[in-house]
């Protein structure tokens, strides 16, 4: 059968599921957010919904891939205030071939269509010439910036271009005696996931169901692409870090901290530490994520750039779906507010 008539299906046979998985390690671009794996980790969460557009040609091989996922913060009315669709380093198209390319994002407007307030694509590379595909289907370019890491240096070069500060905050941390390990059992996973929950709190932006985490150990360990690391004081959890291991790239992807340790350096510790261990498995980059804006301070790009690296703007394209529904929030429900934290 072909792949056109089952990879919509809400169970993935193993031959789609094979021909998706090849597709996605094969393309110069592939990465971990376009994968099966990740698709079944959004079907299964709650309020999230995969939307997959594909592309096949005349011999049935897969030409393109979309996945997007619908995240809302609830159900009802507060569901429909803030369905966004969300796609991460996609979409893959062959040879980057422009007609593809805008193929798939007529499809993937066409599908969908008003489910979704609005769409934003994440990027992870620079599209170049490409950009103006996306601008002609009505997507609008937004400058935002990501550090991503050279880990192909020797292990002491790369810690030579941290931040002299940061570097003596590591030293402190290792003088206080705290220890790096990776987290192998659900009891302590389950422990990172409060800290992340807390973090989030925190800066005031919703955290992921935990039907999220709880998918992403199911489906992604299994595949060894999610790891999750911590910093233990006293046998005790004090900072975690889940981060994603695909095609020799690691992608920093969720952090939680005890803010009541924070005098020992957790947080300029453990990214060292995982950048260390990355080096030691063979992994040739770190992206430490997003970086914001470049026209609007931001503390947290600020922290990332001391640990070296290079600060790029690949951009993000967006485009509103539902403008009165998108503006509708500056009447209630603090509904705007959200939709911009929750964009930037």
């Amino acid at each position: 059968m072909g792949i056109h008539k089952n990879i919509d299906n809400a169970y993935l046979t193993v031959n789609v599921k094979n021909q998706w998985s090849q597709f996605v390690s094969n393309h110069p671009h592939g990465n971990i957010f376009q994968t099966p794996e990740m698709y079944e980790v959004y079907k299964r969460t709650k309020y999230y919904k995969p939307v997959l557009v594909y592309l096949v040609n005349e011999k049935q091989e897969l030409d393109g891939i979309l996945l997007a996922v619908i995240q809302k913060e609830g159900a009802g009315l507060k569901g429909r205030l803030t369905a966004r669709s969300i796609i991460s380093r996609g979409p893959l198209v062959s040879d980057n071939d422009p007609k593809l390319l805008d193929k798939i994002l007529k499809k993937y407007k066409n599908k969908i269509g008003k489910l979704a307030i609005y769409s934003q694509f994440r990027n992870l590379w620079d599209w170049g010439k490409l950009k103006n595909i996306f601008v002609k289907n009505g997507f609008v370019y937004e400058p935002h910036l990501d550090i991503l890491i050279d880990l192909k240096r020797p292990k002491h070069e790369v810690f030579k271009s941290i931040h002299k500060g940061r570097k003596k905050n590591i030293r402190r941390a290792e003088s206080a005696h705290l220890e790096f390990h990776e987290v192998k059992n659900l009891a302590d996973f389950e422990k990172c996931y409060l800290l992340i929950k807390k973090n989030y709190k925190r800066i005031g932006l919703p955290c992921p169901d935990k039907s999220f985490f709880m998918n992403s150990v199911e489906f992604l360990i299994g595949e060894n692409s999610l790891k999750t690391f911590s910093v233990n004081f006293d046998d005790e959890i004090i900072a975690c870090r889940l981060v994603l291991c695909y095609n020799k790239t690691i992608y920093d992807w969720y952090a939680g901290t005890n803010s009541n340790y924070l005098a020992k350096y957790p947080n300029d510790f453990l990214p060292w530490k995982i950048m260390e261990w990355g080096i030691d498995n063979g992994f040739e980059l770190f992206d430490f994520g997003g970086a914001g804006k470049p026209d609007i301070p931001y503390g947290v790009r600020d922290h990332k750039l001391n640990f070296g690296g290079d600060l790029v703007e690949f951009g993000r394209f967006e485009l509103i779906h539902k403008r009165l529904l998108f503006f509708i929030g500056k009447k209630g429900f603090g509904i705007y507010k959200l939709l911009n934290g929750l964009r930037y």
